[in-house]
């Protein structure tokens, strides 16, 4: 969700397993219901609540950024409390032995005038700069995604797959009822109208909207950089269809085009589309970020139109992308989203809606500036609009509207063999995945409620269990917790992983444990989930904080031996990504894994279901979405005699 890891597709060093999700998408911390609720049903009480709790709110910011400046800041845990809390999140993973020298190792970083101390002081003194509202951030945004040099799909991007709009099969209908629901949304974002979130009745940081509408991500080197322009110099989308580009208008003379309007436009661009075939110059940002970087100016020079053909797309208010293709299982639709051809899209945008020649339709997003949150609500909106007919979807339509422009490159040998390159790379990066989705119908979040748990940890019992009974052990695993309560916050790693969990699977799989106490093992388990994301939401984990006081080492500066420990590094390569983000509107949602011998597990939970994408670097994800499906039977078994006692203590 989303909120998103950043992807190790190699090894799982600090540049490649550092943050990225979902997010699929970094959204787990949050409510399983809809963020509209969030932002609608409790918005006025919220607003009272906020008041009272000592939120400022500055109304010369707008409605959606004026509580910003009176967020709490960031706050920069103890060594002695992240000290405390990382022990005893590797206890569980490793040995004795090995745990008693990262026992020592701990000590030694963390004892009064030592390394730790010195490095605690100068992360202290950054977060107290006034200039300074995150002390992560500048770090995060540059190391977890910027910096990162693997191809941005699948290592970065994510998907949602919306539910099938049976009013509209048509495609041309489709992609007009979803413009119209997001141009709706971006008109409120844009003018800063939209209502903040809320969590637990407190706002949380709306900042990252800023990077949602006419942004790119633009390839550089060390790093890429993010891009933002007008949205009142650039009032119109991009449509990619058969690898083309055409500049839509969304609006003329001031006034939005009306859905009709905007079907006509989107007919004439399949109209247009099949007169001409030309190369697929989006494949181009497919590629490693160096090669695209590399590639970049070489298309430049092939012509000088091309710079202007290349900022159109770049400052569009985003992607509508027409595929001629018609997934129909989940997988094929997830796919279809998550990565598509390598042609027919613009991956260095941060907002891709697409629409097939069946009618299914998705969205895909780009993580580097936005975690899953933002984007969920985005789209949870437009299929509300859409769904509930909460928009007038008719209108009239005027005469001579602007047709579609091509958006044309002049391509020489070079770049043409530079697109050839991206092609074949991308059939190879995506030939190594393999994706499977579990659509679970046994229960959801009503039963799981009636067992008196919280839904998300629950889940992430099941998860552990599935792994357990792969592999016959617990690995470290990441769950995306939101951090948006404090300034420009985004995400910190919750360890799913604990001697409780272990305990846990222990038991079940033992046949000599009576289910009592594989019950009272699930409890704590679960209670221990529970308590890691709240603190780890509430700026407390141990990844940032570990990771921070690492950045602050100088340059031939003598790393600390917590650092070097094995168990540091083993202990955050994630063999296991999730993440939680839940929508009615949707029937899938996901991301790549993280690391080659790891699982990226996206998961929703819905009232009556469940539903897992499971991908992987063909570890055998057929197997891993059957055990999902057994340990969830396993657990429903466990815990539904509790039901069945109602003079037991739940």
């Amino acid at each position: 969700m989303w909120s998103v890891i950043s992807r190790g597709t190699r090894t799982p060093t600090t540049s490649r397993i550092l943050a990225r999700r979902v997010t699929a998408l970094a959204s787990v911390s949050q409510p399983t219901h809809s963020p509209i609720l969030l932002a609608s049903k409790m918005a006025a009480a919220s607003r009272k609540m906020s008041s009272i709790l000592g939120y400022k709110e500055d109304h010369s910011k707008g409605a959606m950024l004026r509580f910003e400046d009176s967020l709490p800041r960031l706050p920069v845990p103890t060594l002695e409390e992240t000290a405390a809390k990382y022990l005893k999140s590797v206890h569980p993973l490793v040995s004795e032995q090995e745990y008693q020298k990262t026992s020592q190792a701990v000590k030694e970083f963390i004892a009064p005038g030592g390394k730790g101390a010195a490095l605690q002081q100068k992360l202290i003194a950054k977060a107290s700069d006034p200039s300074v509202k995150n002390w992560m951030l500048d770090w995060w945004n540059f190391s977890a995604y910027l910096a990162y040099r693997d191809p941005v799909v699948p290592y970065v991007s994510y998907f949602y797959s919306y539910r099938d709009d049976k009013k509209r099969r048509d495609p041309a209908k489709r992609a007009a009822a979803i413009t119209t629901a997001a141009l709706e949304f971006k008109k409120l974002t844009d003018t800063g109208a939209l209502e903040p979130e809320y969590m637990r009745k407190a706002p949380i940081s709306m900042e990252s909207y800023q990077w949602m509408w006419n942004c790119c991500r633009i390839p550089d080197k060390p790093a890429d950089y993010p891009k933002k322009y007008s949205y009142e110099q650039h009032k119109y989308f991009v449509v990619m269809r058969k690898n083309q580009f055409f500049k839509v208008m969304h609006e003329i003379d001031g006034q939005q085009l009306s859905t009709p309007e905007l079907e006509q436009q989107l007919r004439r661009v399949y109209q247009l589309a099949d007169a001409e075939k030309v190369p697929a110059v989006g494949s181009l940002t497919s590629q490693n970020r160096d090669v695209w970087t590399d590639v970049r100016p070489k298309l430049i020079a092939a012509d000088p139109a091309n710079k202007e053909s290349l900022e159109t797309l770049e400052a569009s208010s985003f992607i509508v992308c027409l595929d001629d293709t018609a997934p129909v299982t989940l997988e094929e639709r997830a796919r279809q989203y998550w990565h598509g051809d390598g042609k027919n899209r613009w991956y260095d945008k941060p907002l891709q809606f697409i629409i097939n020649d069946n009618g299914t339709a998705g969205f895909m997003g780009e993580h580097s500036m936005m975690d899953g949150t933002p984007t969920h609500r985005l789209n949870d909106y437009i299929n509300d609009q859409i769904f509930n007919n909460k928009l007038d979807f008719t209108g009239s339509v005027r005469s001579h509207l602007p047709e579609p422009k091509a958006v044309k490159f002049t391509l020489n040998a070079e770049v043409e063999k530079a697109i050839a390159d991206a092609e074949s790379h991308f059939s190879s990066v995506i030939g190594l995945h393999e994706l499977r989705v579990q659509q679970y119908q046994g229960y959801g979040k009503g039963l799981i409620k009636k067992f008196k748990c919280s839904p998300d940890a629950y889940v992430q019992m099941i998860i552990q269990l599935a792994y357990k009974k792969m592999y016959g052990v617990n690995r470290p695993t990441y769950e995306s917790a939101a951090t948006r309560k404090f300034q420009q916050g985004r995400t910190e790693t919750c360890r799913s992983v604990s001697d409780e969990s272990v305990a846990f699977c222990n038991a079940i799989l033992d046949p000599e444990v009576d289910e009592k106490t594989a019950r009272e093992l699930f409890r704590k388990a679960i209670a221990a989930h529970v308590k890691y994301i709240a603190e780890a939401s509430e700026g407390k984990g141990v990844d940032r904080h570990l990771w921070g006081l690492k950045q602050l080492l100088q340059p031939g500066e003598e790393v600390p031996a917590i650092y070097q420990d094995p168990t540091y590094g083993y202990s955050s390569s994630w063999y296991l990504s999730t993440s939680q983000l839940s929508s009615e509107y949707f029937n899938g949602y996901g991301w790549s894994q993280v690391i080659d011998g790891g699982w990226g597990i996206a998961y929703m939970i819905n009232e009556n279901s469940i539903q897992f994408n499971v991908v992987s670097k063909k570890l055998g994800a057929e197997r891993m979405s059957f055990y999902l499906r057994d340990a969830a039977d396993d657990i429903r078994a466990l815990m539904e005699p509790e039901l069945a006692a109602p003079s037991s203590k739940l």
